[in-house]
């Protein structure tokens, strides 16, 4: 048994800001993927999703949702006869992970699922990123959903506020372009519940929540509208405050060992960077007009491309 491959997401813009109904652009990311696969030799990797997997069909099993309902027999079947998640979407990176196991068991054992070949309607997106919240909330306590919703419809997303999310075209790709979106490994796993915690903390204080409508929600919502509209000049000089604005109020989510390299990038415009979902660690986002340039810059880092322009 082998199901279909689930891919990796990244929220290009809106982490932290689509909680207070920011904008925010997701796109599919085709270098990762998951799928259900019953193992013929079990595996330590293997077994240890299995057991993941038991425990997530107890969660299915009790979560108390008028949305949805399972077929929780045959689901408890194949855990029996040996499946697990096989997947190379790295955990803690904000890429997605849980995203993809999300949608391949909905995809699989969801009894009147929403399909991605019907006309979707806001009012079914809406009502699939709400189940995929519920769903997902076994990972992290608390989700958006809108990492499976991606996974699931493999399709960019553009969050409105949160009761208005629709299915959208990126402008396509420059291949030959000097720009990029890149991913910076910061070699760290990072954690998204203590990462939320910290937000919503620092959200208590009327200063940080001003801030974060005044600056953070302002910069992130032209940088969505600039990316689609393809106004690539307006995208990195607005990319740019929001990084500024990250690296003062954001601190903790920004690995230590970065501070330097992210205020050099802002310093000499070689490259821009924030956050890829809640930070601590796992996958940095780059954006630089010069690819070459932010290479050198950044030596003996990795760098994986997401999108040229």
């Amino acid at each position: 048994m082998k199901g279909p491959l689930f891919y990796s997401k990244i929220l290009l813009f809106g982490e932290y800001g689509i909680i207070k109904d920011s904008k925010g652009l997701s796109i599919p990311y085709n270098f990762y993927n998951g799928a259900l696969k019953v193992a013929d030799v079990p595996t330590e990797a293997s077994k240890n999703s299995n057991q993941n997997l038991r425990d997530f069909a107890t969660f299915l099993g009790q979560l108390a949702t008028g949305l949805v309902t399972f077929d929780l027999e045959t689901l408890k079947k194949d855990i029996d006869a040996g499946m697990y998640f096989d997947s190379s979407i790295p955990q803690g990176y904000g890429v997605g992970s849980s995203g993809a196991l999300v949608a391949a068991i909905y995809d699989k054992y969801a009894q009147d699922k929403i399909t991605v070949l019907e006309n979707l309607t806001r009012e079914k997106l809406l009502k699939l990123k709400l189940i995929f919240s519920e769903m997902e909330s076994f990972f992290h306590g608390k989700s958006s959903g809108l990492d499976p919703l991606n996974s699931y419809l493999s399709l960019p997303i553009l969050i409105n506020s949160k009761d208005n999310i629709e299915a959208t075209g990126i402008p396509s790709q420059k291949t030959d372009g000097k720009g990029a979106v890149f991913l910076l490994d910061s070699g760290i796993i990072g954690e998204t519940a203590p990462m939320v915690q910290i937000f919503m903390e620092n959200m208590k204080q009327e200063g940080f929540r001003n801030m974060i409508k005044d600056q953070f929600i302002k910069h992130t919502d032209a940088c969505v509208e600039d990316f689609l509209k393809g106004d690539f000049k307006s995208l990195f000089k607005n990319t740019k405050q929001l990084s500024k604005v990250v690296l003062h109020h954001f601190k903790p989510m920004i690995p230590k060992q970065f501070h330097d390299l992210w205020k050099q990038g802002i310093e000499t415009n070689d490259y821009y960077l924030k956050l890829c979902g809640s930070g601590g660690g796992g996958y940095i986002l780059g954006f630089t007009e010069d690819l070459e340039k932010a290479k050198q810059a950044l030596k003996g880092h990795k760098l994986e491309v997401v999108y040229n322009f």
